[in-house]
């Protein structure tokens, strides 16, 4: 693909970006191209050396701010008629409360997927503190001659620790997993907005 496929490419894949954000973006492709062209890169292994058109659609999304895409397609193309604008005011107590559902609904999404992760390490905690208790509490009954006992308390001490140290790893995994979520959900916020279906 050469360097005008490329720009068409994204171009069309991002209509809807405010349009300084738009420029930016193809200047500074546009100068990565040229400087590798000047190295000795044909134009198409220039453009092949930038990535796939999907990352650098989704690295522009990552650097857009939600807010201004908002501000951007709630803008209007052209001056509001008067009808229009009381039609709005009127509307106002059916469109905003289920504005701010749409919103709550997607923070209580967000705050549901981290609150899985905080839970899953409250419960590594747990079962690492427990079975550290455990071990000492056998202590107790081993010098008190309960030899049965300490023992049943260090084996289900010891089995704790173990399961708390493989927790930590599904804890490790688990918020990785969160973030990427996280991310990928913002990016398709940000696509939505942009009117493009998202593959995530």
């Amino acid at each position: 693909m050469n360097k005008s496929d490329f720009f068409m490419m994204l171009e069309d894949r991002l209509k809807g970006l405010p349009q300084s954000d738009l420029e930016h973006s193809f200047d500074y492709y546009n100068e990565m191209i040229d400087d590798r062209t000047e190295e000795g890169m044909t134009e198409e292994e220039a453009v092949a050396a930038l990535g796939p058109v999907d990352e650098i659609v989704d690295q522009i999304l990552g650097e857009t701010s939600i807010w201004r895409l908002l501000c951007t397609k709630v803008r209007p193309k052209r001056s509001l008629r008067v009808w229009e604008i009381v039609l709005l005011v009127l509307g106002l107590p059916v469109w905003l409360p289920l504005l701010i559902s749409a919103a709550a609904v997607a923070l209580s999404v967000y705050a549901v997927l981290w609150s899985v992760v905080v839970s899953l390490y409250a419960v590594t905690a747990s079962l690492l503190v427990g079975g550290a208790c455990g071990v000492l509490w056998s202590a107790l009954f081993l010098v008190r001659g309960h030899g049965a006992v300490g023992l049943l308390w260090i084996g289900g001490g010891l089995f704790c620790i173990g399961l708390g140290v493989f927790a930590l790893f599904a804890c490790k995994y688990t918020t990785k997993g969160a973030v990427w979520l996280g991310k990928r959900m913002l990016l398709g916020t940000k696509a939505l907005l942009l009117g493009k279906e998202k593959r995530v």
